[in-house]
């Protein structure tokens, strides 16, 4: 069988096992589909069968999660944990609350998360885990109570050496803390490095927050520089409004950008004076409001539920919203308005055929799994403040970030120039993150 039957054999067999799980079978086949030449270059991975584990999760955790919301009526969720891969270290990956999570949503984030955590050199497997559990409308202490019936099943399954959590859509700080406390109440140990993104006064890392967002413009300007370009007086577009989209924005101002557009599930605004960043974190982050009501306090702004804010002209555009949220109309829109750049803060948010809408037009795209690794490298930068029982300050963080992203670019290009175009990021991105997992696989055996 040559190497090309035999992934199509292997992409057979995961949407056989794992019926109905879409994203699971896009994120598979997104990977697969660049695994030829190295494949063809190292068949001993072939015969190893590293491919097929590498695509089977070692661990998959499927629990009830009950809980009694305020009015005293009993409520039951679904939780999940997916310890997709530890070859490269325990499995590091976000926590995501959401009502559309289920295994293929988790399957999906969790295989992203192998090949993520890879391309940032540092010891950590990929994991992923949520629950349909949503955050929105429900009371500080309903989120208490979910969070410590989830905790009290998973705890079980984590460890600062087995399995670190982080937060992810519907996870933020508060969150965490209701996670670390019913942790630390149910193991009777302050055990750190078992939760990433921590406050600062227990555990946590300067930058974390941002370092998802920074990550990503990171890599757009690293893609920039590769043909003598800058964010500097570009216009740019960032889906979402989130913490990722936030801190987006604010690391694409703080290098000569402008951010005209954001976005959230009930629209978008123009705001051709540049996103006024307070304003929209009050908006978001404090009073949790529509995006509309920046633009009823912002005189240079409008909100429109027409269209998309992809359709908004901008030389940079920033999907941080959510997976397949860039579909092929918009990538189409985006070339015709002569986009140069497109880097992933989500998780998987253009759909395949925008993608290779993107590359044929020649727009320099960051896959995902490259350009917002820096939300994970900063957690397990965290992990080592952790270990050593320190705390670094937000520049020492912030400079280690930029490194690191740096390197990611670094790695995904030259990666793609050893097996094809140095401008392909996706082949890079799987190539290299698939060679430094397979060859810790194939150093430990058949396991």
């Amino acid at each position: 069988m040559d190497v090309s039957a035999r992934i199509e054999a292997v992409y057979a067999q995961i949407v056989r096992r794992n019926s109905g799980e879409a994203e699971f079978h896009q994120a598979a086949r997104e990977v697969l589909q660049n695994l030829g030449p190295v494949l063809s270059a190292h068949p001993e991975y072939l015969e190893a069968r590293i491919v097929e584990r590498l695509c089977e999760p070692e661990r998959q955790v499927i629990f009830r999660v009950p809980w009694v919301d305020d009015h005293g009526v009993v409520q039951v969720n679904r939780g999940f944990r997916v310890e997709f891969n530890s070859a490269l270290g325990p499995y590091k990956g976000g926590l995501r609350f959401h009502p559309s999570v289920n295994l293929g949503i988790v399957k999906f984030l969790g295989f992203e998360q192998i090949f993520k955590n890879a391309l940032t050199g540092l010891a950590i497997g990929g994991g992923k885990g949520g629950a349909d559990f949503d955050p929105k409308g429900r009371s500080q202490a309903e989120i208490m109570r979910f969070c410590q019936s989830f905790m009290t099943e998973l705890h079980r399954h984590l460890g600062e050496h087995t399995d670190i959590p982080a937060g992810d859509i519907g996870v933020g700080g508060r969150e965490i803390g209701y996670l670390f406390g019913q942790y630390k109440r149910l193991t009777n140990r302050f055990e750190a490095g078992v939760l990433t993104g921590k406050g600062l006064g227990w555990g946590g890392s300067h930058a974390r927050t941002e370092a998802t967002g920074y990550g990503t413009v990171h890599f757009a300007q690293e893609m920039l520089r590769t043909r003598g370009q800058d964010l500097a007086d570009r216009r740019v577009v960032v889906s979402g409004s989130g913490n990722v989209a936030v801190y987006a924005i604010e690391k694409v101002h703080a290098l000569g950008g402008r951010v005209v557009a954001c976005s959230d599930s009930g629209g978008y605004v123009v705001d051709d004076d540049g996103i006024d960043l307070e304003l929209l974190k009050e908006i978001k982050e404090n009073r949790r409001a529509r995006l509309s009501a920046y633009a009823e306090v912002r005189p240079t702004a409008t909100h429109s539920v027409r269209g998309s804010v992809f359709d908004v002209p901008c030389d940079i555009a920033l999907p941080c919203a959510t997976q397949n949220e860039l579909d092929d109309q918009h990538a189409v829109a985006l070339v015709k308005n002569g986009t140069l750049a497109v880097a992933e803060g989500a998780n998987m948010p253009c759909t395949p055929a925008a993608v290779e809408i993107l590359r044929e037009a020649g727009v320099l795209f960051g896959p995902g799994k490259a350009a917002n690794a820096g939300g994970v490298a900063t957690s397990a930068l965290e992990m080592r403040q952790n270990a050593s029982r320190d705390s670094w300050p937000f520049e020492r963080t912030a400079s280690a970030l930029a490194t690191v992203m740096s390197d990611v670019h670094t790695l995904c290009r030259t990666t793609a120039d050893r097996f094809g175009d140095p401008d392909d990021y996706a082949l890079g991105a799987n190539a290299a993150g698939f060679l430094r997992v397979a060859e810790a696989m194939d150093a430990h055996g058949v396991i």
